[in-house]
């Protein structure tokens, strides 16, 4: 994603939790950017992450919160709690700590879109995943009730990104994961929609 907007002449934002996300992306990157190593999970760390964003590049116009981990396969008996804490901390609290820190400046510009990144599992069910499922269905109550806060001229939806080659994905289905479609082409078709948001998307569920 970061490199489709890039190309298409938008100032890239965004934060990982090790610097091995941004090998190499600097330099394919033409467009004025930010990359940071800033734990989503983190409130501090997303509070100064933000502070600099909108130093540098200014106010977003577009906030995505596509930050995520996955349980390793298992019952939910027996998932510790400090996994199942983990995964929400990420897939949940994340996005809120995303929404906290750049969305009251996108709101006093009166403008913005801020997409979540939720899941097929975020309205459905599956075993063994079942602390991923409950971050995703999180994910759509947030979104809905952050759709009834924003003013007029503000959009937020749940985006399900549809399947697509990852490591996340791999760790699911192993080699099986190879025949699904890469991001690099899931890329350009994402971006066209995230783009083409409106306001009478705002609260919904979009699939790419």
């Amino acid at each position: 994603m970061a490199v489709e907007f890039d190309r298409r002449g938008w100032q890239v934002a965004g934060c990982s939790r090790t610097s091995e996300s941004f090998e190499g992306l600097r330099n394919i990157l033409s467009n004025k950017n930010h990359l940071e190593i800033a734990n989503v999970s983190q409130y501090q760390e997303v509070d100064a992450f933000a502070a600099k964003v909108l130093n540098k590049l200014g106010i977003p116009d577009l906030l995505v919160n596509n930050a995520g981990i996955i349980n390793g396969n298992a019952n939910l008996t027996d998932v510790s709690p400090d996994e199942f804490l983990e995964v929400l901390k990420t897939n949940l609290c994340g996005i809120h700590n995303m929404i906290r820190s750049f969305v009251p400046s996108m709101t006093n510009q009166g403008k913005g879109k801020i997409i979540n990144f939720s899941s097929y599992w975020g309205q459905s069910a599956a075993p063994e995943v079942g602390p991923y499922c409950t971050s995703k269905w999180g994910v759509e109550g947030l979104t809905r009730s952050l759709a009834q806060e924003l003013p007029n001229g503000m959009i937020t939806i749940s985006l399900n990104p549809g399947i697509i080659n990852t490591d996340m994905l791999r760790s699911c289905f192993g080699q099986l994961a190879e025949s699904y479609e890469k991001p690099e082409q899931w890329a350009e078709r994402a971006v066209d929609r995230m783009e083409s948001l409106k306001a009478s998307d705002s609260g919904a569920t979009i699939t790419i």
